[in-house]
C-alpha cells in the first residue's frame, strides 16, 4: 500500500534570504608547501617568487599574505618559469613545450593571477602547414631578452628560435640553426659530430644584443644577434650542464657532467678559445656526479661567490642532495634531505651597479624551501614566514583552537623564539617582500595544531593567509629510544671532507613509530594540553615561560580490567625516562598516563577546571585526575568476539582481508536483492511518481525524500569497542533539579556511556591538590538502534546553545549557560543526528542522514555563523562532512537541513579523514602530504588573499585579451573547483550568494563563543589520523559504483526531489 506524506507549503522566503546572509562556500587559500614542485623563478625588481608544480599549478609569493595561484588547463609539468622584470608577468614552459603567459591584474582594488595567452609551437610537419611556421623540436631552455619583450627558445635539435612575448608568436627569419654556428667552428672540432641540444642560454646585462649559447657537446658561443655572427667561441670537450655569465661579461663559468667546472676569459685571447683559464673538480679526483647548475656572483671585496648543485663523489656520496657555496677559501656543502629542484641568489640587478653583492641564497627542494643569509657570518638559515613544510614529519592528526587569548599567544610566540634564536646582527630577514597585503588585521587569533609521526606537535598561526610556524613541542625526550646511539654513530663516522652542513627541517624518518601523536587537546585559558600517542601514552603538559628540570610521574591504567581471554599481540609500550629531566621553556610534561594494553589512543579530552583528562582506545576508556595523579575510572568496551582490537596496527592483514571479504559479500547480497526489488516494483513506482507529478503543481507541497533501508550492524563486528569521542559537561544527569559534572563516551558499536562525576571543590577553586578523590558513577547508557559508530556528543543548554568551554563562564568570557530550562544532549553517529532530553534521555528530534542522503558522517563540529547583513546576529549550527566529501549544515537544536556543498572528492579518503572544522565556520583538509586546503562555510568569516602588486607596464606593450573566468583561483590540487558556489537550498534550486571572498575584507568575529562538539577545549580532538583509513572507508570506496542499486534510488532522483509528493 502506498503512503502519502505531506508537509507545509514551499520554503520561507525570509529564511532563504537569511541563509544567504549566513552561509556561503569558498575555497580560499592553500596553506603549506606546494606538492611536487618542478620549477622556480624570481623577479628581483618586484621581489616576488614563483613556484611551478608537476600538476601544472603556478604559485606566486611575495610578502607574508601576498599570494597568487593559477592552474594550467592541461595537467602538465611546469619545467621552466621566467618573470618579465617589474611587469608582474610570468612566462611558463610545460613539458609538452607549450608556452603560457600569466599576468597579475588588478580588479576592484585587488590583484589576481590570470593566464593571458598560451602558445603551442608546431612540433611536426603538417602540424600547422598553412601558417608556414618553422618546426620546433622539444624546447629545452628559455631566455628573456630585451627587457622581456623577446624570448630565445633553445631546442633539443640545437636551434634557437625567437618569440615575441607580448603576443606569443614566433618571429620568422631570426632562427639560429646549428649549421650557422658550425660555420664559425674549426674543422677539426666538427668531426662530423652534432652540437647536441641547447643546454643553456644567457644574456648580457649591459648588451642585450649578445647571447651566450651553450651546447650539450661543450661548445660555448657568444652570438651577436645584430650582426648575426659569433663574437667568440669556446671549444669545450666535456658534456655541458650549465653556464653562467659573470656580471661584467668578461668571465664565463661552465659546469659539466663529470663534476667539474671551468672558468673562461671572454675578453682576452684569440677566438676560438680552446682551453679555460681555470678548470677544477671540487670534490675529485674520484668520479663525481654532474654539476647541474652553477652561479657566479662577484663582490667588491674580490671574494666572489660560486654556488653550484651536485658534483658529489659518485661512490661515496652519490645519493646526497647538495648545494655547495664557495667564497675564497671557504667551502660549505649544504646537505639536504630531499632533491634539489632549483636555486637563485638575491642580488643587485641594476645595470649601474658594478658588483652583484649577493644578499641571500634561496634553494627550492622537493619537500621544502631553504633561504640562507649570505651577508651574516656563518650563512645562517632565515626562518620562513610561510611555505614551511607541514610534513617535515608525516602529519598524523590536526586540531584547531579559535579565539586564543592574547596572553597565551604571546607566551607561545616567546617559547618559539627561544627555540630558534636569531643572530644578534639582525641582518637575517626574509628577502621575498614584494606586494602589499591589504587584508585587515585578523579580529581573533587562531591556532592550528598538527601532530606528527616523530612525536612532535607543531603550533601554527592560522589567523591569516600565511600559515606561520610558532612553536614545536617534542615528546620524544620523555621516552627511551635508540635515536641517541644512532646519532652518535653517524657523527663518529662523518668525515671532515666534504664539509657537510645539515640544512632544512624536512625529516621523513621517525626514530620510533610508537612516538606518533594521535590526538591533541588544548585548554586555551589555562595553557594546559593533552597529547596522546600511538603506544597508548597520554601526556598532560603545562606551558612554562622558564626552563626547568623535573621528574614526570607515570601511572598506568588497565582498560581490560583483568578480563580473561584477551592477549595483546601488538607493539610494546614506550619506556619512560626516570629521574629529573631538563625541559626548555614551553609546554612541559606534568603527568604521564600509560594505557594498557598499549594501543593507539583514539579519543582524548581535557577539562582543566576539574583537573581531569579522559582518553579512549580500541579497548575502552579511562579517566585520570592529574591533580592527584590518580586514576578515577577505567571501562572496557570490548565485545567477546572483538579479537581484531588485540592485534595492534601492524597485525591487521588477516582481519582486514576478512572484513573486506564480508563487505564484498554484503555488496553482492544487496545487489541481487536490489535487482529483484527493482524489477518487481521499479516500473510501478516510476509510473505512480510520474502521475502524481503531473497532478500536483511545483508549489503545492514540499517533498519528503525516500528513506533508504539501513541494515543494523552486528554487535560482534570487528573493532566495535573503539572509543570514538569523549566529552565533559556540567549538566543534569541524575535528576532535573541538580546539575553537576559529567563525562560522556561514544563507541564504534553505537553505545554512549554517561558518568556522573563528584569533583571536589578544591580542584575547581585552587591550584592545590584536593583532599578527596574524584568519583565517577555510571548514570546513563544509550544504545543506538543501528549500532552506528558515535562520532560526537554535545550537551545543549535550555536555550539550545552548546555549553561554554571550561573557565569561560566563570571568568565572564562567554555568556553563562541557561541552567533553568531542560538540557538536551546531541548524539551524532555515522548515520544520523539525534537530540535527547535530559535527564530522562528521551528522543526529542532526529535527522537520518544516511537514510535521506545515502552517505555516512565522518566529521562534525558546532560552529557559529555570523550574518553579513547584521553584525549582532549569529546562529550556532552543526557542520558535518560525509564520506562522499559533502559538507552539510544543520540548525541546532532543531536539526533542520540548511545548506550542503560539495567540498572534497569522494575518492580522496585521506583528505576526508584529515578534515578539521573551526568554531567560526571554516575548515582545513589535506590536499597533499604538505598542503592544507582552507575553506569557509560562512558568508562573513572568510580568510582569503587580499593583496596588490605595483607593476610597471611598458608603454608600447599590448595588453592581452583575457578569457572570462569565474574566479581567480581556478582549481585546487585535488581537482575540486575553487570558485564560489551558492548554497544548495533544501527548498529548491541553488540560492544566490556573495561574490568571491577575496574581494571582501574579513569582518569581526561573532560575539558568541562557539565550541567543538567533541571537546570542551574547543579543539577538534575527534579528527582521525590522516593515515588511519578505516574498513568503512574502504567499503565506501569499493561500493561507490554500486550505490544506485544498493540504495534502491530512482534513476531520476534529482527530478523526483522537485515533485510535490513522493511515494514511500
Amino acid at each position: 500500500m502506498m503512503k502519502f506524506r505531506f508537509r507545509r507549503q514551499g520554503a520561507d522566503p525570509q529564511r532563504e534570504k537569511l541563509k544567504q546572509e549566513l552561509f556561503a562556500f569558498h575555497k580560499t587559500v592553500e596553506h603549506g608547501f606546494p606538492n611536487q614542485p618542478s620549477a622556480l623563478a624570481f623577479d628581483p625588481e618586484l621581489r616576488i617568487m614563483a613556484i611551478g608544480t608537476r600538476s601544472g599549478a603556478v604559485k606566486i609569493y611575495g610578502a607574508p599574505g601576498v599570494e597568487f595561484t593559477g592552474l594550467h588547463q592541461d595537467a602538465a609539468t611546469v619545467t621552466q618559469m621566467h618573470f618579465l622584470p617589474g611587469q608582474g608577468r610570468l612566462l611558463t614552459l610545460l613539458d609538452d613545450s607549450s608556452l603560457h603567459l600569466w599576468e597579475v591584474v588588478h580588479r576592484n582594488g585587488c590583484a589576481h593571477l590570470e593566464e593571458a595567452l598560451h602558445h603551442q609551437p608546431p612540433s611536426r610537419p603538417g602540424f600547422d602547414g598553412a601558417s608556414g611556421l618553422p618546426i620546433l623540436a622539444r624546447i629545452t631552455v628559455v631566455l628573456l631578452v630585451a627587457a622581456g619583450d623577446l624570448a630565445a627558445l633553445g631546442t633539443e635539435g640545437g636551434s634557437v628560435f625567437f618569440l615575441d612575448v607580448p603576443t606569443l608568436t614566433l618571429l620568422e627569419g631570426q632562427t639560429l640553426g646549428p649549421d650557422e654556428v658550425l660555420r664559425s667552428v674549426p674543422d677539426d672540432y666538427r668531426c662530423g659530430k652534432a652540437l647536441g641540444p641547447v643546454e643553456s642560454l644567457q644574456g648580457h646585462l649591459r648588451d642585450p644584443a649578445k647571447l651566450l649559447i651553450g651546447y650539450s657537446r661543450g661548445l660555448l658561443v657568444i652570438w651577436n644577434r645584430a650582426a648575426r655572427c659569433a663574437d667568440r667561441i669556446f671549444l669545450g670537450n666535456q658534456q655541458l650542464e650549465s653556464v653562467c655569465w659573470e656580471r661584467s661579461g668578461r668571465t664565463l663559468v661552465s659546469s659539466h657532467s663529470d663534476g667539474s667546472y671551468a672558468i673562461w676569459a671572454a675578453d682576452a685571447g684569440d677566438s676560438p678559445t680552446t682551453q679555460p683559464t681555470v678548470a677544477t673538480m671540487p670534490y675529485g679526483p674520484f668520479p663525481c656526479k654532474a654539476i647541474s647548475k652553477i652561479l657566479w656572483r662577484n663582490c667588491a671585496s674580490g671574494e666572489h661567490f660560486v654556488v653550484f648543485s651536485g658534483g658529489m663523489p659518485r661512490a661515496s656520496y652519490g645519493d646526497r642532495h647538495c648545494v655547495s657555496v664557495l667564497q675564497a677559501e671557504t667551502l660549505v656543502t649544504l646537505d639536504f634531505t630531499s632533491r634539489v629542484i632549483d636555486f637563485f641568489t638575491v642580488h643587485s640587478t641594476r645595470p649601474e651597479d658594478e658588483f652583484d653583492e649577493p644578499q641571500a641564497l634561496a634553494v627550492l627542494l622537493e619537500e621544502e624551501l631553504v633561504v640562507l643569509d649570505l651577508q651574516t657570518p656563518g650563512w645562517p638559515a632565515v626562518p620562513a614566514p610561510y611555505l614551511a613544510p607541514l610534513h617535515s614529519s608525516a602529519i598524523t592528526c590536526s586540531a584547531h583552537v579559535a579565539n586564543v587569548p592574547a596572553k597565551l599567544w604571546a607566551r607561545i610566540v616567546s617559547a618559539g623564539e627561544q627555540q630558534n634564536p636569531q643572530p644578534a646582527s639582525g641582518a637575517s630577514s626574509w628577502p621575498i617582500t614584494g606586494g602589499r597585503n591589504l587584508a585587515p588585521e585578523p579580529p581573533q587569533r587562531g591556532l592550528l595544531l598538527t601532530g606528527h609521526e616523530d612525536g612532535t606537535v607543531r603550533f601554527w598561526d592560522a589567523s591569516g593567509v600565511a600559515l606561520r610556524p610558532l612553536y614545536k613541542l617534542s615528546t620524544a625526550g620523555l621516552f627511551q629510544t635508540d635515536c641517541e646511539h644512532a646519532d652518535g654513530l653517524a657523527q663518529a663516522a662523518e668525515d671532515d671532507w666534504p664539509p657537510f652542513r645539515k640544512v632544512g627541517c624536512f625529516d621523513p624518518y621517525s626514530d620510533d613509530p610508537r612516538l606518533g601523536v594521535q590526538k591533541v587537546a588544548l585548554c586555551k585559558h589555562t595553557a594546559q594540553m593533552a597529547v596522546a600517542g600511538t603506544a597508548g601514552q597520554v601526556l598532560v603538559l603545562e606551558l612554562s615561560d622558564e626552563p626547568s628540570e623535573q621528574a614526570v610521574g607515570a601511572a598506568s591504567v588497565d582498560l581490560l580490567q583483568d578480563r580473561e581471554g584477551f592477549t595483546w599481540k601488538g607493539h610494546e609500550r614506550l619506556s619512560p625516562r626516570t629521574g629529573p629531566l631538563p625541559w626548555p621553556a614551553g609546554f612541559q610534561p606534568r603527568a604521564l598516563v600509560q594505557c594498557l594494553p598499549p594501543a593507539a589512543v583514539t579519543a582524548v579530552t581535557l577539562h582543566a577546571e576539574w583537573g581531569l583528562v579522559a582518553f579512549g582506545t580500541s579497548h575502552g576508556f579511562g579517566l585520570f585526575d592529574y591533580l592527584r595523579s590518580s586514576p578515577v575510572l577505567a571501562r572496557c568496551t570490548l565485545h567477546p568476539n572483538d579479537s581484531l582490537a588485540m592485534e595492534g596496527p601492524l597485525s591487521r592483514v588477516k582481519s582486514l582481508k576478512k572484513s573486506l571479504r564480508q563487505s564484498f559479500r554484503r555488496i553482492r547480497k544487496s545487489r541481487v536483492s536490489g535487482k529483484k526489488r527493482l524489477t518487481a516494483a521499479g516500473s510501478k513506482l516510476q509510473e505512480a511518481n510520474a502521475q502524481l507529478a503531473e497532478q500536483a503543481g511545483p508549489h503545492d507541497v514540499e517533498v519528503t525524500p525516500v528513506q533508504r533501508r539501513i541494515e543494523p550492524r552486528s554487535a560482534d563486528d570487528s573493532l566495535s569497542g573503539v572509543v570514538r569521542c569523549l566529552y565533559f559537561a556540567d549538566t543534569f544527569l541524575r535528576d532535573a533539579a541538580h546539575h553537576g559534572p559529567t563525562m560522556w563516551a561514544g563507541t564504534n558499536s553505537g553505545s554512549v556511556f554517561a558518568y556522573a562525576l563528584e569533583v571536589p571543590a578544591a580542584a575547581a577553586n585552587s591550584d592545590g591538590r584536593p583532599e578527596r578523590a574524584v568519583e565517577a558513577v555510571l548514570g546513563k547508557e544509550v544504545q543506538l538502534m543501528h549500532r552506528a559508530p558515535v562520532v560526537a556528543v554535545a550537551v545543549l543548554d535550555g536555550r539550545g546553545r552548546p555549553l561554554p568551554e571550561p573557565y569561560e563562564a566563570s571568568r565572564d568570557l562567554a555568556q553563562a549557560p541557561d541552567m533553568q530550562g531542560g538540557h538536551a544532549v546531541l548524539i551524532a553517529s555515522e548515520e544520523q543526528f539525534k537530540v535527547f532530553t535530559l535527564p530522562k534521555v528521551s528522543a526529542k528530534t532526529k535527522f537520518k542522514l544516511t537514510a535521506h542522503e545515502g552517505c555516512r558522517v565522518r566529521k562534525v563540529a558546532l560552529a557559529t555563523f555570523a550574518s553579513v547583513a547584521c553584525e549582532d546576529y549569529a546562529e550556532t549550527c552543526l557542520a558535518c562532512l560525509t564520506n562522499l566529501g559533502d559538507v552539510h549544515v544543520f540548525s541546532v537544536p532543531g536539526l533542520r537541513p540548511q545548506v550542503h556543498y560539495t567540498c572534497i572528492r569522494k575518492e580522496d579518503i585521506g583528505g576526508i579523514a584529515s578534515c578539521v572544522f573551526t568554531g567560526h565556520g571554516q575548515g582545513f583538509y589535506l590536499i597533499s602530504p604538505s598542503e592544507f586546503e582552507r575553506f569557509s562555510l560562512s558568508a562573513r568569516n572568510v580568510t582569503a588573499p587580499l593583496c596588490s602588486l605595483d607593476v610597471s607596464w611598458p608603454h608600447d606593450a599590448p595588453h592581452a585579451s583575457y578569457r572570462p573566468r569565474g574566479s581567480p583561483k581556478l582549481s585546487q590540487a585535488n581537482g575540486t573547483p575553487g570558485v564560489v558556489l551558492g548554497p544548495q537550498s533544501r527548498g529548491g534550486g541553488p540560492a544566490p550568494t556573495r561574490s568571491e571572498g577575496a574581494d571582501t575584507p574579513e569582518p569581526p568575529a561573532a560575539t558568541l563563543s562557539p565550541t567543538s562538539v567533541d571537546s570542551a577545549t574547543g579543539a577538534d580532538t575527534t579528527l582521525d589520523t590522516t593515515g588511519d583509513v578505516t574498513v568503512e572507508d574502504v567499503k565506501d570506496f569499493l561500493g561507490s559504483s554500486e550505490e544506485p542499486e544498493k540504495n534502491l534510488r530512482n534513476p531520476s532522483e534529482d527530478e523526483a526531489r522537485a515533485c510535490p509528493i513522493l511515494i514511500g
